[in-house]
């Protein structure tokens, strides 16, 4: 395991009270992180909206994302039970659990999944969303991993949390319900840009937030202007 960055994950996960956070790239940072420190093959991030159910933020590649949305709407899936009952979900074996979610372990399956790990992104009694670890291999996944794992969703929760407002509730914020809804124009935006280079939509998304780091950008504002043509974005799709 890389200690140094791990140690920096956590600093980057902490680092959160600036003006221009980008709830998505933060995301997107966890889920990278968690497939380059753990034994992960894939990752992903689910979090509640406005009306408690959950919407897909972040993925660590195109073929996980299509697996989180296709577990959302089959309404199935170990990372809904997760955030249901505030606790993890570990299944070393999916196989084993075709009677329980069957749609989901066979589009799991489809997809090299043979394990997986939902991790509850919570604080106290208040729960967010759900860090899913997914595996391509079955077996037990290691306890040392497991603990980091939930440290990591911990600390990213945490920061979520300090983004809402003075005002607590049981909702989201406003800055939250905007990064669900950035997350619509990202989508339109990987779409135009794959088609425009021809590329696929992993590597769409890649150049993207790519390109907002480069630039010191928000993403949703690249994406915005790349489906609005309404500024130059050299090297990017322009």
């Amino acid at each position: 395991m890389n200690q140094q960055l791990l140690a920096k994950t956590f600093v980057e996960l902490a680092d959160n009270l600036v003006a221009d956070f980008d709830l998505i790239d933060f995301l997107c940072l966890l889920t990278d992180r968690c497939v380059g420190i753990l034994d992960a093959s894939a990752a992903g991030v689910l979090i509640a909206d406005q009306d408690d159910r959950l919407r897909l933020m972040a993925a660590s590649d195109e073929q996980v994302r299509l697996l989180e949305l296709f577990q959302l709407q089959n309404d199935e899936g170990p990372c809904l039970d997760c955030f249901r009952t505030n606790t993890p979900v570990v299944i070393h074996d999916l196989t084993r659990e075709i009677d329980r979610w069957p749609r989901f372990v066979t589009a799991a399956h489809h997809s090299g999944f043979g394990a997986v790990q939902a991790l509850p992104m919570r604080l106290r009694a208040e729960t967010v969303g759900a860090l899913n670890l997914f595996r391509a291999a079955p077996g037990p996944f290691d306890p040392a991993a497991t603990l980091i794992a939930q440290a990591l969703a911990d600390v990213a929760t945490i920061s979520l949390l300090q983004q809402r407002t003075a005002q607590r509730s049981t909702m989201l914020n406003e800055q939250l319900q905007t990064a669900l809804n950035s997350r619509v124009l990202i989508e339109q935006a990987k779409g135009k840009l794959a088609e425009r280079r021809g590329i696929d939509m992993e590597q769409s998304f890649r150049s993207l937030r790519g390109y907002a780091r480069a630039h010191n950008r928000r993403l949703a504002d690249v994406a915005r202007a790349l489906i609005d043509d309404s500024e130059p974005l050299i090297g990017l799709g322009s």
